[in-house]
């Protein structure tokens, strides 16, 4: 009778416990009158500000696809070039747009760059050159160790009418150049103005 008795008593200690726990748990996860109240309003004031931020935001995305800093056209494709920055590490990035105009599929293998080095990128903006007039320097793609262009690589075909974004990053010329050209492939040069970095 001791053993039942003992065995009795844990089971109903067992079951209270269970029983508080959920208590517990249920009374944590139920909000009071007022603390609801404080929480919506302070969960709607948020909101009321990110409605504000996102509506500059989405006038400011509406904005950039509009800058366009230099446009050239050949072979049925036509490139944009929509942001050219002096960044504080000392290098340029050229950002922008490809479209393929043309009725069949393309494919960046010109783009590439003749170098050795540059053939395992494949399709990308790797052979892209900076071209300062004034200075009389020409400036090539930066590289990693292993010779992968800091560029946009394509991966595929870009199918008539589609258009793709791309990158480039370049040494910065000195200080004092503000106007370059970009070139890449059998693309005619595209005159940009170099913009300071944030």
């Amino acid at each position: 009778m001791n053993i039942r008795r003992t065995m009795k008593g844990r089971t109903v200690l067992t079951a209270v416990a269970i029983t508080t726990g959920l208590v517990l748990t249920v009374a944590g996860c139920g909000g009071g009158g007022d603390d609801d109240k404080s929480d919506k309003t302070a969960s709607s004031a948020p909101a009321k500000s990110d409605d504000k931020d996102n509506d500059q935001g989405k006038e400011s995305e509406a904005a950039e696809p509009d800058q366009v800093l230099a446009e050239v056209k050949g072979n049925g494709i036509t490139l944009k070039v929509t942001s050219a920055t002096r960044d504080d590490g000392g290098f340029v990035t050229i950002e922008g747009t490809v479209t393929n105009g043309g009725s069949g599929s393309w494919v960046a293998a010109d783009w590439r760059g003749d170098e050795r080095e540059l053939s395992k990128n494949g399709g990308s903006v790797a052979g892209a050159s900076l071209v300062d007039q004034e200075g009389k320097k020409k400036y090539l793609i930066l590289r990693d160790t292993e010779g992968r262009c800091l560029c946009t690589r394509f991966t595929g075909a870009l199918r008539a009418g589609d258009s793709a974004d791309w990158f480039a990053q370049f040494p910065a010329p000195p200080e004092d150049t503000t106007k370059v050209s970009f070139q890449v492939g059998s693309m005619p040069p595209a005159a940009v103005e170099l913009s300071e970095g944030e």
